[in-house]
């Protein structure tokens, strides 16, 4: 049976809290400082691009790669959570996340000639989280139906991505520090909700127990 649309919805608006654009416009921006207005736009694409790529690729190979290494999806669906848990109290306290990405990372990648695909794409924009999710509602519903329209909301969130890379610094001076620290706490409300449904959702599947007490 395929999903309700509002499924689809909460796709979108899940992955585009745990894939946050507006949290990547500071290290964007202090990363591309010295380029050029051209070098910016190549580079906003790219990690764009990478972005949809990474999470498409997570959309049809996840399950082969669990299969692969023998976990199963409520197992797959508590670690998910609990990665995804971890990111949303970070953004809560508007704290940097290491599971994005980690001091030493973003360091590196200063000195680097391309920090399109890394750090930008991997990990900060698709990492775990993002990846996780991905996976975890690929196997709500595993139909090719389900698979088309997840891949188009994985798509409108590479475009938010881009948009927001494009705009990185009109978005900066209107919203500010504060501003942004806003909207990325809602976003951290709003993926740990999700976090608490994958963990949930995990655990009544290995003890049905849980789901007949509730």
């Amino acid at each position: 049976m395929m999903l309700e649309l509002d499924e689809y919805i909460k796709l979108l608006a899940g992955l585009l809290s745990v894939v946050d654009p507006i949290s990547a416009i500071p290290l964007f921006i202090s990363l591309t400082e010295h380029r050029s207005s051209s070098e910016r736009r190549y580079i906003a694409c790219v990690c764009a691009i990478s972005v949809c790529a990474v999470l498409l690729f997570a959309l049809a190979g996840g399950k082969a790669m669990l299969d692969l290494f023998g976990i199963s999806i409520p197992s797959f669906q508590i670690a998910g959570g609990i990665v995804i848990l971890l990111m949303g109290i970070s953004m809560l306290k508007a704290a940097h996340d290491r599971a994005r990405n980690t001091p030493e990372e973003r360091a590196e990648s200063v000195d680097k000639e391309s920090i399109a695909v890394v750090p930008m794409a991997i990990p900060l924009l698709s990492g775990p989280g993002a990846i996780s999710t991905v996976i975890v509602y690929h196997n709500l519903n595993p139909s090719w139906t389900h698979d088309l329209l997840a891949g188009c909301v994985i798509a409108t969130v590479a475009v938010a991505v881009l948009l927001c890379l494009l705009m990185a610094e009109k978005i900066a001076n209107l919203l500010g520090k504060t501003g942004m620290n806003v909207i990325t706490r809602v976003f951290g409300l709003i993926i740990l909700s999700i976090a608490v449904e994958f963990i949930t959702k995990g655990l009544v599947a290995i003890f049905p127990v849980l789901g007949q007490s509730a």
